[in-house]
């Protein structure tokens, strides 16, 4: 490749020679290459000595490029846009072969002005005109040249405020000008501001920029209808912008050549602006043998004879069918689903844009239907679309005792700054009944830092009934999961990806990061520091879900300042019957006021979604990925799919 010997792009290569004798000795060179480094060549797909060669969607032949006929058939049969989508999918195909097409962005504005989002979509006569031109264009556009080394060159430029571009053209055999390339550019919001001489230049300058590997090197000519421009080169002063611009061109070997605007039209303002066929001729051959087993098509082919009005007919011994001025073929039942699936493999398209593929050039009975069922079962738009409508599975509101230290819901937060690594997250233990919260700063998220503030937690409270996690490492260790078994605790860990199975610790968690924040806004590696206070506020504070504080419903008083007499004063005897009967009347309304609150975030929630689905064992599902950390943002938004063992309580 780097002797010249090959054009290589992915995985095809192109040997090109100016007659037999030199391409088969630089064939005898690939292959010397290929069997030295352990190269394999597929002879089956290799074509030797051609005189014509299709590349990339082009024509190669006789020293000239034009597109091909596979490409531009696509053009043909392009139906009248009816939505933004469709016009940005015709300009995306035309756009492909530009340099083909002179003035492109003229003739194509009716069809770009459609695109933006403050034009009203109206596809009349000026639209229908520049669609059809277009087609017609690139079908019958003129054929380029292929650059040649040491032949006359001039570069032709031009350029208003709508846009600017350019034709590299070169002088044939026949003593004329014929095109090499196109250029064509929209001028941006800040261009637009430029005199109309900066313009002039910055088209000269991009179209240097387009065709370097061209014109370096070589002696060419720089047409332009700015008679300035000669003049502005041979300053000393220039304009910051200009003198940037003037280093550039000090780099090419040209003269400039002024021309009258009359001279220059076509070289007019130039812009820039995916439609997939699926037929190809095997396609085609087994189409043809499919229908002469498909009863369906058999049926369809007796038709023509004893019906004059039927719309199908035979060509080439294939079925078609005329379907609003176009012929499509007709897809026999066995072959249905391959064609749906190749056009939308495509690009895994919606199903809209789907069934506008096959409508191209099959014609197939419901389509619609079956566009839908190979959408649904199309495994990696499953693991990539995000899911829309509303969400699977009714909220199920924990049940809760109206006994206090019954049900722990227990998180992390972190890692948190640290100077010293002492402290780097924050555990976090929260009663499900009166809401009250322990903080508890700790290394590491590991089981021995939980499990040891757990039993902190035990000396002065016992244990909980149960505990709530997540599937963090922590909790999902064998030594937190045999502490629960030996002390006799419920472990309920969340469903993967649902944290609002702990919303509980979640809740606390949203306004803890954000007042700590504040707090160590001077030093935020201090933040340990202000968990005590923050504690005492938090189990001082009303909840709406309770009515009352979390000190109030624990301990049967309000929380008293570190100033006011301690709290032991507060479980004097002759006060303990009075207490007992207050915190008794406070647990009955406190458990009333929450399963109010239950019911009417059940209500909420419910209102957005929707049954979920009943899952069997067995069946195949993927799970929604929950972390998209560097790199990750291209992953499939599902994992999977993986077979169901185990159908929990609730589908978990």
């Amino acid at each position: 490749m780097r002797k010249g010997i090959v054009i290589i792009y992915m995985d095809d290569l192109i040997i090109p020679a100016k007659d037999e004798d030199e391409g088969i000795e630089k064939l005898k060179k690939v292959f010397e290459v290929a069997s030295k480094y352990g190269l394999e060549i597929k002879f089956k797909k290799c074509q030797f000595l051609r005189r014509r060669v299709e590349f990339l969607g082009h024509v190669v032949e006789n020293g000239t490029v034009r597109p091909s006929v596979a490409k531009t058939i696509a053009v043909k049969k392009f139906p009248v846009p009816t939505t933004v989508k469709q016009v940005q999918s015709f300009l995306g195909l035309t756009g492909y072969f530009r340099k083909f097409i002179p003035a492109y962005s003229k003739i194509a504005k009716p069809l770009s002005d459609l695109i933006r989002s403050d034009n009203p979509f109206v596809f009349e006569q000026p639209q229908i005109e520049a669609f059809e031109k277009l087609k017609k264009l690139l079908t019958e556009s003129p054929v380029l040249s292929i650059f040649q080394q040491g032949k006359t060159t001039g570069l032709h430029t031009d350029a208003s405020q709508q846009g600017y571009g350019a034709v590299l053209l070169q002088e044939a055999e026949d003593g004329k000008l014929h095109p090499v390339q196109y250029m064509s550019k929209k001028t941006t919001p800040a261009e637009e501001k430029y005199s109309s001489y900066e313009l002039e230049v910055l088209a000269v300058v991009n179209a240097l920029r387009k065709f370097r590997t061209y014109l370096m090197g070589n002696h060419f000519k720089i047409i332009t209808d700015c008679s300035a421009f000669q003049r502005t080169m041979d300053k000393k002063d220039l304009v910051t912008r200009i003198a940037r611009w003037a280093l550039l061109l000090e780099e090419f070997d040209y003269e400039i050549v002024h021309r009258s605007d009359q001279r220059m039209q076509h070289v007019d303002a130039l812009s820039r602006y995916p439609v997939a066929i699926i037929t190809s001729d095997t396609l085609t051959a087994r189409l043809k043998r499919a229908q002469q087993e498909d009863e369906y098509t058999q049926s369809l082919r007796s038709m023509i004879g004893s019906n004059n009005d039927s719309d199908f007919f035979d060509k080439n011994e294939i079925l078609y069918k005329y379907v609003d001025g176009r012929e499509l073929i007709v897809v026999p039942r066995d072959m249905q689903t391959e064609i749906i699936k190749l056009a939308h493999e495509k690009g895994h398209f919606s199903a809209a844009k789907t069934e506008g593929v096959v409508k191209q050039e099959f014609f197939i009975p419901n389509l619609s239907k079956q566009v839908q069922n190979v959408i649904v079962n199309c495994v990696p738009c499953i693991l990539t679309n995000k899911k829309s409508g509303k969400k699977d599975g009714f909220l199920n509101p924990i049940p809760k005792e109206d006994v206090p230290l019954s049900t722990y819901h227990v998180d992390f937060i972190g890692p948190l700054p640290s100077t010293n690594k002492k402290y780097q997250h924050l555990l976090t233990i929260v009663d499900a009944f009166t809401k009250f919260t322990w903080l508890y700063p700790v290394r590491s998220t590991s089981a021995e830092d939980a499990l040891d503030k757990l039993k902190v937690q035990q000396k002065t409270f016992g244990n909980p009934k149960r505990i709530i996690t997540d599937r963090g490492s922590a909790f999902t260790s064998k030594a937190f999961g045999d502490y629960c078994t030996n002390e006799n605790i419920q472990h309920f860990q969340i469903t993967t990806g649902v944290p609002r199975g702990n919303g509980q610790v979640e809740r606390i968690h949203r306004t803890l990061i954000p007042v700590l924040t504040k707090l160590s806004i001077a030093d935020s590696t201090k933040w340990f520091k202000f968990v005590d206070p923050l504690q005492r506020i938090l189990n001082s504070t009303f909840k709406r879900s309770t009515k009352w504080s979390p000190f109030e419903l624990l301990i049967g008083a309000t929380m008293r300042n570190k100033e006011d007499l301690h709290l032991r004063d507060l479980l004097m005897e002759e006060m303990m019957e009075e207490l007992q009967e207050q915190r008794d009347e406070l647990r009955q309304e406190a458990k009333k006021n929450i399963q109010k609150i239950q019911a009417e975030n059940k209500r909420t929630y419910d209102r957005k979604c929707r049954n979920a689905p009943s899952y069997q064992r067995g069946d195949l599902v993927v799970i929604q990925r929950t972390q998209f950390g560097t790199g990750l943002k291209l992953r499939p938004r599902f994992l999977g799919p993986y077979r169901i063992v185990k159908v929990k309580p609730r589908n978990r």
